[in-house]
């Protein structure tokens, strides 16, 4: 197949749904982690819930980089471009609107006078860095293995071209040490998520490779499939982990052949080795710290780096009051659990990152009306519950 549209047959899905039915095992309940956002809105935007027999469960994971980064990142952004008129700091659009401490966002500190501006890759902030000479422009660099190697060749660029005003602040993350750190969870703990195989992420193991994931097999003994975004891709992804779950066998299998090899991208890998190297150990949102999953920028490009530059340091921060964010990107709890959900929390309202993110699991329940009548459901029990204690 060639066409977006083969990846889209109805005919073909109905087929692999029966041949889901076949193969799910009666009296077995099989719980497989999509650990991309992506692949979670893909879920939910091609009804794949419904194709699926009762006993397997899709697990929401991670999802997305501006989900997991923690309150306490942002709030060094936010510092740092108040207390610094002559910063511009260059945002991705989604990280704008994420709630820091006292829920305030970027948009709001732009609202108060600060320089905030969308930009939508890393050579727009170089091309303001080029047009604002009197100014520090800091790019705000976030993202999985996927945005990691646009970031480097931004430095590389600015290196090349004497460009002294423009400086990251880095925030890359690792995928395979967030895996691990959701298997390495003690099974006694409430924190604990039960997790059979991972529908492993598409776009990132174009860089890294699907030999990247050995761990999760040999360490573990859990099945990983690379899936496609596409409704086909995804049904077949669940197909090949069940049969490895039924067999007991736990490899690293690619269904996204026509994108993903063993090896990754070399060239990207290589450029992200140059600019930058492992930060000891990086919170994520809803997971803690983890060691070794996240980069700085090296010693050899000081310079462009705005935690140095800006002398920017690290607290560590709560976030909003009964958000259940922390408690989706481990898989344990779905959204519709989280009781802000669909009522005090919305896209155009978020409280939480998951609810923000074009690849947040929140959102993605949201805009695709799935468990919507619960949520409502659960919203007119609650006004019922907040009426009868005033007459009481």
């Amino acid at each position: 197949m060639k066409y977006v549209d083969e990846f889209r047959d109805g005919e073909r899905a109905r087929g692999l749904a029966r041949a889901l039915q076949v193969e799910a095992q009666t009296g077995r309940q099989y719980r497989l982690m999509e650990f991309c956002g992506g692949h979670t809105h893909a879920v939910f935007r091609y009804g794949i819930p419904d194709l699926l027999p009762d006993n397997i469960e899709l697990v929401h994971g991670p999802g997305c980089p501006v989900c997991v980064l923690p309150t306490g990142r942002l709030d060094m952004a936010m510092r740092l471009v108040l207390d610094h008129p002559e910063v511009i700091l260059a945002s991705y659009g989604d990280m704008l609107r994420v709630p820091g401490s006292g829920r305030r966002s970027l948009l709001q500190a732009r609202a108060d006078g600060a320089d905030v501006r969308m930009v939508y890759s890393v050579s727009d902030a170089l091309d303001l860095a080029r047009a604002n000479p009197q100014r520090q422009v800091v790019f705000f660099g976030i993202g999985f293995e996927t945005t990691t190697p646009p970031t480097a060749l931004g430095i590389l660029e600015a290196q090349r071209s004497g460009l002294e005003n423009f400086s990251v602040f880095c925030n890359h993350v690792l995928t395979p040490a967030a895996m691990g750190a959701i298997l390495d969870v003690d099974p006694d703990s409430e924190e604990s998520v039960e997790i059979d195989g991972f529908i492993g992420p598409s776009h990132v193991s174009v860089i890294i490779g699907s030999d990247s994931y050995r761990f999760c097999a040999g360490q573990y003994h859990k099945p990983v499939v690379i899936a496609g975004f596409e409704p086909l891709d995804v049904l077949q992804s669940i197909l090949m982990l069940l049969r490895q779950i039924n067999a007991g066998r736990a490899d690293i299998e690619n269904q996204y052949t026509r994108a993903v090899t063993g090896q990754g991208n070399r060239k990207a890998q290589g450029i992200v080795e140059e600019v930058f190297e492992l930060r000891p150990t990086f919170e994520w949102r809803g997971l803690g710290e983890i060691p070794s999953s996240a980069l700085a920028v090296r010693e050899a490009y000081r310079a462009y780096d705005a935690e140095a530059r800006f002398d920017m340091r690290y607290r560590a921060a709560e976030g909003t009051r009964g958000c259940d964010c922390p408690a989706v990107l481990r898989g344990a709890k779905k959204p519709i659990d989280c009781k802000l959900f669909a009522t005090a929390c919305t896209p155009e309202s978020p409280l939480g990152s998951c609810m923000v993110s074009d690849e947040g699991a929140c959102a993605a329940y949201f805009t695709y009306g799935r468990f919507r009548e619960e949520a409502e459901q659960r919203q007119v029990r609650q006004r019922a519950a907040v009426k009868a204690r005033r007459r009481a």
